[in-house]
């Protein structure tokens, strides 16, 4: 009889929840509501933290972009205010003194940021970005090539004259059916041959156009053409999946300032992003949104259960004599407060549940809504979902919760004394 598992006790429980279904199920609703919330705000945060890294698919996230600004202080001689450049010198000893790197990719470009030059095939013309890179760009970056090749390291030690074009280029400077690989470019006047086509693959690939119109060349042919000698302009350096770039950052500035004769404490001088840093700020942006989501849902939640200890309350006092006449046929005051707390917790699960499995739908038809109007997969919210854990977390939540809302009326019942229980009308 003392079991949870008891046949009679859980029909006892039942005819006492169906007894008034109408006042059950109103007062379930709060636990219903409470949790459908909070499931719904934990999805969405997950929908939000997946559109967000979505947007940097294709890309080395585990990434600094290091670049030469104005120096600030005067150091060892050299006065305050001067430029300078980075060398391919720097990439050799960034690689041979910083442990925990995977690739440094040391790249100039035609036009500068966001800039462009003229590019002429027979007689088209078009103004596009020209990028020099080392073939381990493409560890770095989502170039799929669609046609041809890529740049390898026999173009680099040759320093060939061969280029990489952007698909989107095509239809701009050469004319339907024409054959493009194994033709020709011009790059400021100096003839390209054209040995692959690629499609950045990215989530940025697809939203902007002009990523797909760039052309990469080989860095040591670009550098022996256009007169940049060893100069670099920027490095992309990236580190290993289990070392944090951010951590051997600060190395690596360290290292460029002894380099060039850079006041230790000139951090202006030695221009940064830190994408790992970047991602981290996000990072806590989820957190933060899915401990709001909790303290929401929760706090909704708590009206719910105070609703069900007060019907609990209620429930007890229409027992009263019934209680009593067991009480004084021998029933332990144990057994009392296990059926309230069973009860309580039943109804709790019951309604939360029910909660759970609407809020897993409501997400489902939000999914099928936003695939549908983003077939690419860029909006800002996707793949909402309801993951295991989160489901383990809301039952716990709930376990406690209905425990919470039996335990005042589960000791008001045990208090009530057989005698005065049975004078009760």
């Amino acid at each position: 009889m003392n079991s949870i598992f008891n046949r009679d006790l859980w029909k006892e429980i039942l005819e006492s929840i169906n007894s008034n279904g109408f006042r059950t199920l109103i007062t379930a609703f709060g636990v219903f509501w409470g949790i459908f919330i909070l499931v719904l705000l934990l999805s969405a945060s997950n929908g939000f933290q997946n559109g967000v890294q979505r947007q940097f698919d294709g890309m080395s996230t585990n990434t600094v972009f290091v670049w030469s600004q104005t120096i600030t202080k005067a150091y060892k001689g050299n006065p305050k205010n001067r430029r300078y450049s980075f060398n391919v010198g720097d990439a050799e000893a960034i690689r041979r003194n910083i442990k925990g790197l995977k690739t440094v990719s040391p790249r100039n470009r035609l036009g500068g940021w966001g800039g462009s030059t003229i590019i002429t095939h027979e007689m088209n013309t078009g103004s596009y970005l020209v990028e020099a890179d080392y073939p381990e760009i493409l560890t770095q970056r989502s170039l799929k090539i669609k046609e041809g090749r890529f740049i390898n390291q026999s173009d680099i030690e040759k320093k060939r004259k061969i280029a990489v074009l952007g698909w989107a280029i095509i239809s701009e400077l050469y004319e339907p059916g024409e054959e493009v690989i194994g033709s020709y470019i011009k790059i400021q006047g100096v003839s390209f041959k054209v040995v692959g086509v690629y499609k950045d693959v990215s989530i940025n690939g697809r939203k902007n156009i002009d990523e797909q119109k760039n052309i990469h060349v080989p860095f040591t042919t670009f550098s022996q053409v256009f007169n940049r000698g060893d100069k670099v302009g920027f490095f992309m350096i990236t580190g290993v999946d289990d070392i944090p770039i951010t951590d051997v950052k600060e190395d690596i500035l360290a290292l460029i300032r002894k380099r060039h004769d850079i006041h230790p404490e000139d951090d202006r001088a030695v221009g940064n992003w830190d994408f790992n840093k970047f991602l981290q700020k996000f990072n806590q942006l989820f957190i933060a949104l899915k401990a709001v989501s909790y303290f929401v849902g929760i706090m909704i939640l708590g009206s719910g259960v105070i609703g069900i200890s007060n019907i609990m309350l209620i429930v007890i006092k229409e027992r009263t004599k019934e209680i009593g006449v067991r009480r004084a046929l021998g029933a332990k005051p144990s057994s009392i407060r296990r059926q309230i707390l069973l009860e309580s917790l039943f109804l709790t699960l019951f309604a939360g549940m029910a909660g759970v499995s609407f809020a897993a739908f409501v997400t489902f038809l939000v999914n099928l809504f936003i695939d549908s109007k983003y077939p690419e997969g860029d909006a800002m919210l996707y793949n909402a979902s309801i993951d295991l854990p989160t489901v383990g977390i809301s039952l716990v939540i709930l376990v406690i919760c209905g425990l919470i809302a039996g335990f005042i009326p589960a000791q008001t019942a045990i208090k009530i004394k057989p005698i005065e229980a049975l004078r009760t009308d």
